[in-house]
């Protein structure tokens, strides 16, 4: 008995050490955020608790999680959300000249969505030479022809957001029509269509258009519903910067719904907006015929960037038949004296059948210079139209065709005609997303040769800092909504847009007590603050406020995409084309 006792004695002393110097389990997830206040992205109050994450998926969402990580985050006292949305960026070349995204990464962006009337592609051989031909401070090789082509190389080359596009209207009627102001043949249009077709079954979002820009302008309604009707097959929505948002406003909104009953698309509204102090009063019958489309089942929305000023070229100043043919043509006619004097006569008047921001705007006072492609006029950057005028002795509208023509460019301008009040209140509308309308960039560089609109380091922060937080337009969850599910769901995006377990893990963290934006036009190129964290497909890229240097950005699909395990959503045409 006693040698029996000895034996378990032995035994459990053993089981004992072994268990003290046995190693620990293996963690059971990458990254666990310990104690943040967490927002789903649905619009519910935030409440305390963890998120995990393995591999690029969030698989634990909840009160305090079971088990180990990798990496522990302390959240505590932090807002953790899903990855913003930018549901207007221009960053596609910026993201070329530096992948890194910091001035979007900074205020929690994890998705970038291009395609404003231009698009990336398809491009023809001419378009390909004059993309070369055309390009400013940012210059690199046009290697691919399709849009799908130029999103895969882009992230190949290793990019910290993700990417996903629109097809444009505008590339589309470019490759086959050129930039002349001609309508397309059956044949022609037949072609277009294709080219949709094509660019939706590879992934896009739908077709985006930019109706107040040549040669975009040149569309007419049944165009726009030709290729639409691409996309609604495809369960795509169109997405358009309508071809007025001031003196025409709400012709143009009704443009807008009648392209989606026509064709069943979902549609959205770019960049939200009354341009001209005697168009402000117009918000109201604006929001009204938006939201009687949605209440007649209609799935119209909308989406801005919270500033009153607006960023363009110098040809929103000037009337589209001079700019019939493209830029160089463009160029050329304004060299002519006879052209000239009829352009500022257009100019100083409303616009008959064109967007004149330059009168919106109040005139050469309410023009402020942006970017050149020109380093001789580079310095001229940040002065108004009138100072330039001034500097030169010339008038302000033949200061702006000489700048045209010596820039050789659309010349970037900021542009002041925005009430406020009127932003104020569209920030808090409920169908209402947010989009940069700029690139994303760096303070150094060749971002350093422009002076940008404070919106390409602003947009989201000031949401949810300035509107949210300060100005108690909406509730914290409700802005972070609006950033995630709604543009998510908007796109039909499959698994981004939530914080839920199974969806990819794309994440910002913030402090909701300091985040704000912090850019002005006087002092531009300034990071917001309050970012703490962010995460693209479960791999840091933000710690602690500073960039990690991962490059984990993937192309995101539309839900038309032939690569979807189910096929992809798009449907075989029947009956006739439209």
């Amino acid at each position: 008995m006693k040698i029996r006792r000895i034996k378990v004695a032995i035994a459990t002393g053993a089981m004992v050490f072994a268990a003290a110097f046995a190693p620990p389990p293996a963690p059971m997830y990458d990254t666990l955020l310990r104690g943040g206040t967490i927002y789903d992205g649905l619009g519910g109050a935030g409440r305390v608790g963890d998120v995990a994450i393995k591999g690029e998926r969030i698989v634990y969402v909840g009160p305090r999680a079971p088990g180990t990580a990798t990496t522990v985050v302390d959240a505590e006292g932090l807002a953790v959300a899903p990855g913003f949305i930018n549901m207007l960026s221009w960053a596609v070349e910026s993201l070329i000249a530096d992948g890194r995204s910091l001035s979007d990464i900074r205020q929690g962006v994890t998705l970038e969505v291009f395609g404003e009337g231009d698009s990336m592609g398809p491009l023809s051989p001419e378009m390909k030479r004059l993309t070369q031909q055309r390009q400013g401070d940012v210059r690199y090789d046009v290697g691919w022809q399709s849009l799908f082509e130029y999103l895969e190389w882009l992230t190949k080359r290793g990019i910290a957001p993700n990417v996903a596009s629109f097809v444009g209207a505008t590339t589309v009627r470019a490759n086959v029509l050129g930039e002349k102001d001609v309508d397309p043949t059956p044949e022609q249009l037949t072609r277009m269509r294709a080219l949709v077709a094509a660019e939706m079954r590879g992934g896009a979002m739908g077709v985006g258009s930019s109706l107040i820009y040549a040669p975009a302008s040149y569309a007419e309604t049944p165009e726009l519903i030709a290729l639409v009707d691409e996309v609604a097959r495809c369960d795509g929505m169109y997405i358009s910067h309508m071809r007025s948002e001031g003196d025409r406003l709400i012709e143009a909104i009704d443009e807008l719904i009648s392209i989606a009953r026509q064709t069943g698309a979902r549609a959205e509204i770019y960049h939200f907006k009354q341009a001209g102090k005697e168009n402000w009063p117009k918000i109201d019958a604006a929001i009204a015929r938006v939201e009687a489309a949605r209440a007649g089942g209609l799935p119209i929305t909308a989406n801005m960037y919270p500033y009153t000023m607006g960023g363009s070229g110098l040809d929103a100043s000037m009337p589209t038949w001079v700019q019939d043919g493209g830029l160089e043509a463009w160029i050329e006619r304004m060299k002519q004296p006879e052209i000239r004097k009829r352009l500022i006569a257009e100019m100083r008047a409303p616009g008959v059948g064109w967007e004149n921001l330059y009168r919106a705007s109040g005139g050469a006072e309410g023009l402020i210079a942006s970017g050149f492609k020109s380093d001789r006029l580079k310095p001229l950057a940040g002065k108004t139209i009138a100072e330039i005028a001034k500097m030169r002795g010339t008038g302000p509208e033949e200061t702006m065709m000489d700048l045209v023509i010596e820039d050789g460019s659309r010349v970037g301008i900021l542009y002041r005609f925005m009430d406020e009040k009127n932003v104020a209140r569209a920030v808090s509308l409920p169908w209402m997303s947010f989009g940069s309308d700029a690139d994303s960039q760096a303070p150094e560089g060749p971002f350093l040769k422009s002076r940008p609109h404070p919106r390409a380091y602003g947009t989201f922060a000031r949401v949810l800092g300035h509107y949210a937080r300060d100005g108690k337009r909406m509730p914290m969850a409700e802005a972070i909504r609006r950033m995630t599910s709604l543009p998510a769901a908007n796109l039909k995006l499959r698994d981004r847009g939530q914080l839920k377990v199974g969806y990819q893990a794309d994440l910002a963290i913030f402090d909701p007590r300091t985040i704000l934006d912090r850019s002005t036009v006087e002092k531009p190129q300034a990071f917001a603050t309050g970012m703490r964290h962010v995460f693209v497909n479960g791999q840091q890229v933000l710690r602690n406020g500073e960039p990690t240097g991962a490059r984990p950005g993937q192309v995101v699909r539309g839900p038309g995409w032939r690569g979807w395990p189910d096929g992809g959503a798009c449907k075989p045409r029947t009956g006739r084309p439209r």
